[in-house]
């Protein structure tokens, strides 16, 4: 049995992870990948922001990127875009609880 992947959902982005931003305009869907220079403790001379990407392109650069640099990687997904494929997305509970799988 393979192991899936679990990626933390989060509602803004942090400042000691990079991060796979999934949205939407319109009818166009895309991810952005960023990561602020203080997550990689030196390994990047400024923050990071790249440009639009399909979806799987841009997971795909967001593992990528954060494999490359060894910073955790956050997924903010406000409109539900995930693909399940990808692995699992989870939330973690803000009074030390149980982490809640992402709807």
């Amino acid at each position: 049995m393979t192991s899936r992947n679990s990626f933390e959902q989060v509602d803004e982005v942090p400042a000691d992870a990079m991060t796979l931003s999934l949205a939407r305009d319109g009818d166009k869907f895309f991810g952005i990948v960023s990561c602020p220079a203080t997550a990689t403790q030196g390994r990047l001379p400024k923050d990071f922001r790249s440009a639009e990407m399909p979806l799987k392109e841009a997971f795909r650069a967001a593992i990528k990127f954060a494999n490359d640099f060894k910073v955790p990687m956050v997924v903010l997904d406000p409109h539900g875009l995930w693909q399940a494929e990808w692995g699992t997305l989870y939330r973690e509970e803000d009074e030390g609880g149980e982490a809640q799988a992402a709807p």
